[in-house]
């Protein structure tokens, strides 16, 4: 018989000996994140005190669609000043699939999932929609990234790739502009991502968000100082080659994230994901690095702060 399959919002980690930032999640924008299969409600509020509970003492959400951008930031200052909760920076940029969309391909992607455009992708073309990201990053001091970008050839079709290297091309122009550190969508586009960042020439730091990739590409990024930032796959059983990449990286570019609500960590994998349980990541990391916890969070938290300028958090 098979195992009853878990449900519901995961329950609250043991708090870290440390602390940690998030640096990639999707806070909702809405009242709070409803699994449909559940509809077990946890509000936004609710997830950031866990998280706040648990030692992450702040978080980056990405907007990468225009119709997020505004809202997101409007949500950094609800939150700002408050003790209960980690302090709220935001990544602003257009979504690869979000790109070859505003540069007008809907054809049906690799994985199936058919695209429809929206009023705001017939509205701006990409040069329109990354000007927008330009002024949200150059006018809001909670924005800290530029991010996430990239290639994603798993969810566009082929027609879509050339519209996603221009938009690539321009956020990476963006960040060097304003001086903001870049985080990098790369799905099943490894080598294309390389490519752009060595033609153009990478921003100071630049971010591999949910890094997929293997020892030798983590050694590329070694070499250019390309942080490698990882979420909870590296907890699954079957990513041995993720956790190798990551013993092989020096720890100095290491990042951790959670990309909530999406790839939840294991034992939880199946459920709701948010900033608290980047805690049985953290451990993990640990377990890889074969530190102990606070060591593991320290190492962490510095390299944060150095991949991040703009974040000003007091521990």
């Amino acid at each position: 018989m098979s195992k009853k399959k878990r449900r519901g919002w995961p329950p609250l980690p043991p708090v870290l000996d440390g602390t940690v930032i998030d640096n990639h999640t999707h806070l909702a924008l809405g009242p709070g994140q409803i699994p449909r299969r559940t509809g077990v409600r946890l509000t936004v509020d609710a997830q950031l005190a866990r998280a706040k509970t648990v030692g992450v003492s702040a978080v980056i959400s990405s907007a990468c669609e225009l119709g997020d951008i505004e809202p997101m930031i409007e949500l950094a200052h609800r939150f700002a000043g408050r003790k209960d909760a980690p302090k709220i920076y935001v990544g602003v940029a257009i979504h690869p699939n979000e790109a070859a969309l505003h540069g007008g391909v809907v054809e049906k992607s690799p994985d199936g999932m058919v695209h429809e455009q929206e009023p705001h992708h017939r509205q701006y073309d990409i040069e329109g929609a990354c000007e927008k990201v330009y002024e949200a990053a150059k006018n809001n001091d909670c924005v800290v990234t530029i991010g996430e970008t990239g290639l994603d050839y798993f969810r566009t079709s082929a027609a879509g790739r050339q519209a996603q290297i221009d938009s690539f091309k321009a956020h990476i122009d963006i960040a060097k502009c304003l001086d903001l550190p870049m985080q990098i969508h790369d799905r099943d586009a490894h080598d294309d991502t390389i490519a752009v960042l060595q033609e153009c020439g990478a921003p100071e730091r630049t971010v591999f968000h949910c890094y997929s990739g293997d020892t030798p590409m983590a050694r590329i990024c070694a070499e250019n100082g390309w942080y490698c930032s990882f979420s909870g796959t590296v907890t699954f059983g079957p990513n041995d080659e993720l956790r190798q990449a990551l013993a092989a990286l020096p720890r100095h570019l290491v990042l951790i994230e959670t990309d909530a609500p999406y790839l939840t960590p294991h034992p939880h994998r199946g459920q709701p994901n948010a900033s608290y349980m980047i805690a049985h990541t953290l451990r993990t990391v640990a377990q890889v690095w074969q530190c102990d916890e606070r060591q593991a969070c320290q190492q962490l938290l510095d390299n944060t702060y150095q991949a991040y300028p703009g974040i000003k958090v007091t521990v």
